[in-house]
């Protein structure tokens, strides 16, 4: 460009208007909200949007993240709330932990160490977003045992006479549900948490994940475990959220309740009787070996002859040799499990699977892929539904940290100075 270029398209004052980069910069450094003398900025609330829209797989739909960034910004504001109270009472979240829950969501989905970040980035969002989020919920996590004090530890009486009314209600309907949770702080904004709410129940219908849009708005402690409720009765719910629930069919999202507190959406994702889910469960060894071309069976290649003998060499053998077999395999040896045997798909799996003496493995099972070897390590026949006391001591615990978890950021809010801008 010449030097008098720029100057030309200046207008008629001589001075050079800002290009699109130099003016979107300070609209997202734009305050959005002051809180106790901590500033909310609209760079922030963007981060934490467009993490929710990649985590929920709906992409940079401009409309959506419009339609997120209230509600974004009062979730923002409720966790500087909590961050602040934690760094008062002096509560460490070091690196290392909110390096250890990133590894473990890496692991969890499958990612090399390192992924996450590259995931994020590759999306344009920055990993303070994630990292800011899981530090707070970790805080906030050890704030609210902390609150409890004497009443974290839940007593042996406790647990036995929580495990005699579970068992008094043997064959009564419960509900496997997850939950989102969403406050109502200030009456003055309910029409707007409930458009939200709405919008958010509108797209887990389109098929957003459940676990994500959890994980990311809702104000339950349950947000830790992307809303999973365990399994609950009816009657542990607010009255008009357990009738829902008692007509839902599996898979079903019900529309947002009003509850004390603000709003609440749930999901049914199994019933069955109290006390009673019999099933199976075994463990398994398996060793693949794959094929380096397209199967013809009428012609197989050399390769495909050797990998189908040598997995016949291992037909009728013990877990141990299985499992010796399949090292340096691009499938691991153990698939997981226990795993339920009458839920196993395809059904196929689950009747080789059924058939298999324990400790002697299968026959070759041929793919298109390669050859399968599997062998059952263990079987065994258990009441699923026999609540434990670990299981009662849990559950106990788990409804104490949610009251206290909700009266304190109550009382958070009710003591806070907040200023929200426009």
């Amino acid at each position: 460009m010449a030097p008098g270029a720029a100057a030309q398209g200046a207008g008629a004052s001589g001075a050079a208007r800002p290009g699109p980069a130099a003016e979107a910069a300070p609209a997202m450094n734009r305050i959005v909200a002051v809180v106790n003398g901590d500033v909310v900025t609209a760079n922030e609330v963007a981060a934490r949007t467009r993490l929710f829209a990649l985590n929920a797989g709906m992409g940079p739909n401009p409309e959506v993240l419009a339609r997120l960034r209230p509600q974004v910004t009062r979730l923002l504001v409720d966790e500087r709330l909590r961050m602040q109270e934690v760094q008062r009472r002096g509560i460490p979240v070091a690196d290392a932990d909110v390096a250890a829950a990133v590894e473990e969501i890496e692991q969890r989905n499958g990612l090399p160490p390192g992924g996450l970040v590259a995931q994020l980035r590759g999306a344009g969002v920055q990993p303070r977003a994630l990292f800011d989020q899981i530090r707070n919920q970790i805080g906030w996590s050890r704030l609210v045992r902390q609150q409890l004090g004497g009443q974290a530890q839940v007593g042996e009486a406790e647990i036995e006479e929580f495990m005699a009314a579970h068992k008094a209600r043997t064959g009564e309907p419960e509900y496997l549900v997850s939950e989102i949770f969403i406050p109502v702080d200030d009456p003055a904004a309910e029409p707007e948490v409930r458009r939200f709410v709405d919008d958010v129940v509108g797209q887990l219908r389109a098929g957003v994940p459940f676990a994500a849009a959890a994980t990311q708005f809702s104000q339950s402690q349950t947000a830790l475990q992307g809303g999973d409720m365990g399994w609950v009765r009816p009657d542990e719910f607010d009255p008009a959220v357990g009738r829902i629930v008692a007509q839902m069919p599996p898979g079903a999202i019900a529309n947002p309740q009003r509850v004390p507190g603000g709003f609440q959406i749930v999901t049914l994702r199994q019933k069955r009787e109290t006390g009673r889910e019999i099933a199976t469960l075994v463990t398994l060894r398996q060793a693949f070996f794959g094929f380096t071309s397209a199967l013809d069976p009428q012609a197989p290649t050399q390769q495909q002859i050797q990998a189908l003998e040598r997995a016949r060499t291992l037909e009728g053998k013990g877990c141990n040799v299985v499992e010796a077999a399949a090292r340096g395999s691009d499938r691991p040896a153990d698939p997981g499990g226990p795993l339920r045997q009458d839920t196993m798909e395809p059904a196929a799996l689950r009747g080789i699977v059924a058939s298999l003496a324990v400790n002697r493995a299968s026959q070759p099972l041929v793919t298109p892929d390669g050859v399968l070897v599997l062998a059952v390590c263990s079987r065994e026949t258990r009441n699923l539904a026999e609540l434990t006391p670990d299981q009662a001591r849990a559950q106990i615990l788990r409804e104490r940290v949610e009251l206290t978890s909700r009266q304190l950021q109550r009382d958070l809010r009710r003591r806070a100075q907040i200023d929200m801008r426009s």
